[in-house]
C-alpha cells in the first residue's frame, strides 16, 4: 500500500458511494456484538468518522441501535482555549441530540490523573520541557487516560470496537502497524497494546479532499457548524492532533488542536496564526509557552537544571555531561510566571485557570517530600502572584524550616558533608516518624546514600579525564 500524502490518493467517493460507506459501518456495527469507542479530537478526521458513524446507525431501527457508542475525548488540560471551547460544546450537543433522537451516543471527556498532569511534572518534579527526545508528555497525558476508559469497558463488557479517525498514507510506521494486526478480509484490526479492544477506521482509505468535501457538504447531524471547523483549520494554518490512544500515532508538535505548552517544535506558528487572526488574548500563553521552549537551549541548561537526575545519578555521555531536571529555583519561576500569565488571562475571562487548586497542593507536596523544599516557598508564591489564598494543609511545627536549613547549611561543610544529603535522611526520618513498621525506612536510607554525592566540580573533572582519555572534544551543556 502506498504511502503518499493522502490528498494525494484517488477519492473513495469513486470507487464507493456514500450509502456503501454508511451500509459497511452498520455491517460492522450489527456484526460485532461488542460495544463502540470513539475517539473525538475536534478535527477534521475524528469528526468526519464520528458523523459516519451517526448517519449510519440513524438508518437502523431502534430495537437494532441498541449497542452503546462511547464518545471519548482527551483534555491534557493544557489544550488550545479555542479548541477546548469547540470540543466542550460539540460534547453537549451530541449528548443533546442523541437523547432527542434516541440515538445510543453518550459522550465522557477523559482527564489526566493529578499525578500524571503537565505542571504536576514540570514544575513538581523538576520534568524539562518535553522535546523530541523526551517527550514524557504523551503517554501521560493522552495515552493513559483513554485508555484507562477503553480498559474499564473491556472488563465490563469482554471486548470493544474502538472507531478511530484515522487515514492511511499520513504514516509508514502507522500503515505497517495496521497490516500487522488486521486478518485477511476483516474489517477490524487487533490493537497492537490493548488486549480486548479491536480497532475499525471508517476514513481508512479517505484522502483530505474526501474528509472536507463530505464536511462541507453533509450538515453535522448534532447541530454542529462543520463551517466553523474549517474557519478554526484557516485561522490556525495548521493541521490536527489525532485521538492518541498508543506510542504508533504520532503525537502533537506543531498541531493547533494539541498543548499550547507544546514546546517539541521551534515555534508554535499555529497558536501565532489564531493570535494573528484575533485571539489576541492568548499572547501571554505564547510568551510562557516560548519562554518554556528556550529552557532547552544548550548554553543555558547549567544554569537551570540539575546535574543529578530524580534517582540520584549522574550521566555521562560522549556529548559530556547531561543536565536533568529544573532546579528547584527555576521550577519556582515556572510557576511564577505560570501565575503571572493566568492572571493575564484572567482579565479576560475571570474564570479562566491555567492550573487548578488541586495541582497547586500536589506541587507543594513533591516540593515539601521529594526536593528539601523546607522553607515551603509554594503558599508565599502563590500569594505574591495571586493576592488569593488557598486552604493549604498546615505542617506540624516540629517540622524543619528555614532556621533548622540554616543551621545545617553552616554545619554541613564543617565535616565536608552535602547539607542536601542530610536534608533527605532527615526527611526521610520525618516521613517514617510514628509508623508501627519502619522497616522501609532502611531501603530509603540505602537508596539516599546510594545516590552520587560528587560535587559538580568532581564530575566536571571526570568529564575533561574522558575527554583527554578519548581525545575528542566534549561538551558540558
Amino acid at each position: 500500500m502506498s504511502t503518499t500524502e493522502p490528498s494525494e490518493k484517488a477519492s473513495i467517493f469513486k470507487r464507493h458511494s456514500l450509502d456503501d460507506i454508511y451500509e459497511e459501518i452498520r455491517q460492522v456495527y450489527l456484526n460485532y456484538p461488542y460495544p463502540w469507542v470513539i475517539g473525538y479530537s475536534g478535527g477534521k478526521d475524528s469528526t468526519t468518522a464520528l458523523q459516519l458513524v451517526w448517519y449510519a446507525l440513524a438508518e437502523l431501527p431502534p430495537e437494532q441501535r441498541r449497542k452503546q457508542v462511547y464518545v471519548i475525548s482527551s483534555d491534557t488540560l493544557v489544550e488550545t482555549p479555542v479548541i477546548v471551547d469547540y470540543i466542550d460544546e460539540t460534547l453537549q450537543r451530541i449528548d443533546e441530540r442523541a437523547v432527542e433522537t434516541d440515538m445510543p451516543f453518550t459522550t465522557q471527556k477523559l482527564t489526566p490523573i493529578l499525578d500524571d498532569t503537565f505542571w504536576v511534572n514540570l514544575i513538581g518534579r523538576g520534568y524539562p520541557a518535553p522535546n523530541r527526545l523526551f517527550r514524557w508528555c504523551t503517554e501521560r497525558l493522552k495515552i493513559s487516560p483513554s485508555n484507562r476508559f477503553i480498559l474499564s469497558k473491556v472488563a465490563e463488557y469482554g471486548e470493544v470496537v474502538l472507531v478511530l479517525g484515522i487515514r492511511r498514507g499520513e504514516s509508514a510506521t502507522r500503515d505497517q502497524v495496521i497490516n500487522m494486526h488486521r486478518f485477511r478480509g476483516h474489517l477490524l484490526a487487533r490493537h497492537g497494546q490493548l488486549p480486548g479492544a479491536w480497532v475499525y477506521m471508517p476514513i481508512e482509505h479517505f484522502s483530505t479532499d474526501d474528509v472536507w468535501k463530505y464536511l462541507l457538504q453533509v450538515p453535522s447531524p448534532w447541530g454542529g457548524d462543520n463551517r466553523s471547523l474549517a474557519s478554526l483549520y484557516r485561522s490556525a494554518n495548521d493541521g490536527e492532533c489525532p485521538m492518541v490512544v498508543d506510542d504508533i500515532t504520532p503525537p502533537c508538535g506543531n498541531s493547533r488542536f494539541g498543548c499550547w505548552t507544546c514546546t517539541v517544535v521551534d515555534r508554535d506558528r499555529s497558536m501565532e496564526a489564531m493570535i494573528d487572526s484575533g485571539e489576541e488574548w492568548m499572547i501571554p500563553l505564547l510568551e510562557l509557552r516560548d519562554w518554556l521552549s528556550s529552557t532547552q537551549d544548550p548554553a543555558i541548561k547549567p544554569k537551570q537544571r540539575e546535574f543529578k537526575g530524580r534517582n540520584g545519578r549522574v550521566r555521562i555521555t560522549d556529548k559530556g555531561l547531561l543536565w536533568r531536571t529544573y532546579t528547584a529555583e527555576t521550577s519556582r519561576e515556572i510557576l511564577q510566571r505560570l501565575l503571572q500569565a493566568q492572571a493575564k488571562v484572567q482579565e479576560y475571562d475571570p474564570d479562566f485557570v491555567l492550573i487548578s487548586g488541586d495541582e497547586l497542593k500536589e506541587i507543594r507536596r513533591l516540593w515539601l517530600t521529594e526536593r528539601q523544599d523546607w522553607e515551603d516557598w509554594l503558599p508565599r508564591i502563590h500569594a505574591e502572584m495571586t493576592g488569593q489564598s488557598i486552604d493549604w494543609d498546615i505542617n506540624d511545627v516540629s517540622m524543619p524550616g528555614r532556621l533548622e536549613l540554616d543551621l545545617l547549611q553552616r554545619i554541613a561543610p564543617k565535616h565536608n558533608v552535602p547539607a542536601q544529603l542530610l536534608q533527605k535522611l532527615i526527611d526521610a526520618e520525618w516521613q517514617y516518624y510514628g509508623m508501627h513498621r519502619r522497616g522501609l525506612i532502611h531501603k530509603t536510607i540505602e537508596k539516599i546514600l546510594d545516590e552520587d554525592w560528587r560535587t559538580l566540580e568532581e564530575i566536571q573533572a571526570e568529564v575533561e579525564l574522558r575527554q583527554q582519555q578519548t581525545n575528542e572534544p566534549v561538551e558540558t551543556a
